[in-house]
């Protein structure tokens, strides 16, 4: 991909192919990204994803505290229903949410986009960090509690302290899954300057389909940072991920 987003046009088909471009067109680059008008596709991403990383993280720890340390009549019965709408398939709710929200006229803007992260962060979310909570010894909420901590102290001072490893996972999934989402920001974005770098990274291809120089150009700086971003993380991923399936 980066090679070939650095060949002149003539050198994309030569035959027998060059995996080395004999002459590196770095401007390739500037000419792909001004042709997609780069600057507010990014500035929609980054704001979308960005608030709903926001309301992911803070919705999704706070629903699975009570799931992984506090006691409640039907307790695992709620808990089996909130892993029941993963078996759902957004087709099948698609029409009825894009119903409500063209009647709360929301068609259009990035509300439909951001604030349903706000309400619980997901089912999947909510199960990884409900067994990274689990995987914390309960001495540290007792001592807290002892200390003077109500519910709230304890996950505030206790509980969130420690399970930076298993948020740092989740952040990375809902970064990733936000930053490429294509087909919700095309189903209620229709205005060009309110779209987002997958919807105008696809109209992009279609307009330049036959300059792959171009196209390599514009995706290889669209995935760029969730690459970096998993690199940097990689090492709080990969322990998120593992103490979740510590305890059941």
């Amino acid at each position: 991909m980066f090679t070939t987003a650095l060949k002149p046009d003539g050198e994309i088909v030569s035959i027998p192919p060059s995996f080395i471009p004999t002459t590196w067109r770095w401007e390739n680059f500037r000419t792909a990204l001004a042709a997609m008008k780069f600057p507010i596709l990014l500035k929609n991403t980054v704001t979308i994803t960005g608030i709903s990383l926001v309301g992911v993280l803070a919705s999704s720890s706070l629903v699975a505290y009570p799931f992984a340390r506090l006691r409640f009549p039907g307790k695992s019965w709620l808990f089996i229903l909130v892993l029941s709408t993963t078996m759902l398939p957004y087709a099948v709710t698609m029409i009825p949410v894009y119903i409500v929200f063209a009647k709360l006229k929301w068609i259009d803007t990035f509300k439909p986009l951001t604030i349903p992260a706000f309400f619980g962060g997901g089912a999947f979310n909510i199960f990884l960090l409900r067994q990274f909570y689990m995987t914390i010894p309960r001495e540290l909420d007792e001592a807290a509690t002892m200390d003077g901590s109500g519910v709230l102290g304890v996950f505030w001072n206790v509980i969130l302290p420690l399970a930076r490893p298993g948020l740092t996972a989740v952040g990375i999934f809902t970064f990733i899954g936000h930053w490429n989402e294509f087909l919700i920001p095309l189903l209620y974005l229709n205005s060009r300057d309110k779209m987002t770098l997958a919807v105008g990274l696809n109209l992009f291809r279609d307009q330049y389909a036959t300059q792959w120089n171009y196209l390599m150009a514009a995706s290889l700086v669209v995935m760029l940072p969730c690459a970096v971003i998993f690199i940097v993380a990689q090492r709080y991923f990969v322990e998120g991920i593992a103490l979740t399936g510590v305890k059941g």
